[in-house]
């Protein structure tokens, strides 16, 4: 691993992209668990509490680069978000009813969803080598993983997870550590730029293929939320116990690092935009045939490999795509729209039809699972079979975009050759 940046500047930013991605992974895969079973609330409320973050992501990340851009160094933004998110953290823990969770949820998300692009504007502020980005950004995919682990572990140690509010307060005590580690951060300040340049951006919707890719990206993230709101509890259900939840979903992170520091550049400057995307869709499709049968209980732990793969075959490599057919002027922009229609529209409408299905095939609090894994089944055969077939991939050739290869290659380059455009 070569750097090209001083140990200690890399040391404190993988440290703040662990800890940003460790705070989300503490509750995100679990809360749900906890929303259905100790505090009884029905599908379509767990769905709205989920869609908080949705609902935040589409209006704070704005708001938090405007301070960012005119007025306050990045890195006391992202300090006091989190400082702030840790109070509403354990506020959370003493909410017994849907409105309390909703409102205090809200207001955490107004926090936490700022943070999500400031982390990554403060590395790239300081970090121009894409080798060296890579091995940064490989700890989100590590921290989401580990800290499924220790909560399991947690639970273990304390013989049951008890009301299920031990993943707020874990979460909490990470989002103290993460404002400490902020104040860390080498100085960013604000750039001096105004505006939010998001228009030139939507003009890319005139492109056919560019609208197919957005509405399916927005459509396929969307279903993550089935995955998300489903999956504690299912396999709780099918026999996994309860405290082996966390570490058992932790499998799709260790299957994601792995496949974004092996696999990614291969696969993608071998199969090509297209193909890669069609094959992350199809990820997740296999994923919900497994959770439609239901059986054996080792075959859905195996699974959780398949939401890994897909994560970095299909929003990664969106990512990717998007960086390099959006022209140089408007390439922040486009990462701007891609953040806004998958993490904030998509997932909000996906938070409220995954609740709105499990209210539908559930009663007396038992899961009718079969037809509820259905549903995101059948949209994520449509929407794979829209890739496959309407979605051309075309990207712009390299020698008129330069700039286009090296932003994909941040991403995650592991220093190879492999070309990443189809």
């Amino acid at each position: 691993m070569n750097l090209s940046v001083p140990l200690g500047v890399y040391v404190a930013l993988s440290a703040v992209m662990f800890l940003e991605y460790a705070v989300w992974g503490a509750w995100a895969p679990v809360l749900a668990a906890r929303l259905l079973g100790p505090l009884k609330m029905t599908g379509k409320q767990t769905g709205w509490v989920y869609s908080t973050l949705p609902i935040a992501c589409i209006v704070s990340p704005l708001v938090a680069g405007q301070l960012a851009d005119k007025w306050i160094n990045t890195e006391w933004i992202l300090a006091a978000c989190h400082l702030v998110g840790a109070v509403l953290l354990f506020a959370a823990v003493k909410q017994r009813t849907f409105g309390g969770n909703f409102v205090v949820m809200l207001l955490y998300s107004l926090c936490y969803g700022a943070t999500l692009p400031l982390v990554n504007a403060v590395l790239f502020a300081h970090v121009s080598d894409p080798g060296t980005q890579s091995w940064v950004f490989i700890w989100a995919p590590v921290a989401w993983a580990l800290v499924g682990y220790a909560l399991t572990g947690w639970r273990v140690v304390r013989k049951g997870e008890g009301d299920g509010s031990d993943c707020l307060v874990f979460a909490a005590i990470l989002s103290v550590l993460m404002a400490v580690c902020c104040l860390a951060l080498p100085a960013t300040p604000p750039a001096g730029k105004g505006g939010v340049p998001i228009v030139d951006a939507l003009a890319m919707l005139g492109r056919p293929d560019f609208l197919v890719f957005i509405v399916t990206s927005l459509v396929i993230a969307g279903l993550m939320q089935f995955y998300f709101l489903g999956s504690a509890r299912f396999m709780i259900d099918m026999g996994i116990s309860a405290k082996a939840v966390p570490a058992t979903m932790g499998i799709a992170q260790a299957a994601q690092a792995i496949a974004t520091v092996v696999a990614l550049g291969a696969v993608l400057g071998a199969l090509g935009f297209k193909t890669t995307l069609t094959l992350g869709a199809a990820c997740w499709l296999a994923l919900y045939v497994v959770y439609v049968a239901g059986r054996p209980k080792e075959l859905i732990v195996a699974s959780q490999v398949l939401h890994g793969l897909a994560y970095v075959m299909f929003m990664i490599v969106g990512q990717i795509y998007a960086a390099t057919v959006a022209p140089e002027a408007i390439r922040s922009s486009m990462q701007a729209l891609i953040f806004a229609a998958t993490t904030g529209v998509g997932l909000f409408l996906g938070s409220q039809l995954a609740g709105a299905v499990m209210d539908r095939f559930s009663a007396d609090g038992k899961f009718q699972w079969q037809k509820i894994w259905a549903v995101p089944l059948v949209i994520m055969l449509a929407g794979t079979i829209v890739l496959a077939t309407v979605f051309k991939g075309d990207v712009p050739k390299e020698e008129k975009q330069p700039a286009a290869k090296a932003q994909a290659q941040a991403v995650f380059d592991v220093d190879s050759p492999t070309a990443v455009a189809g």
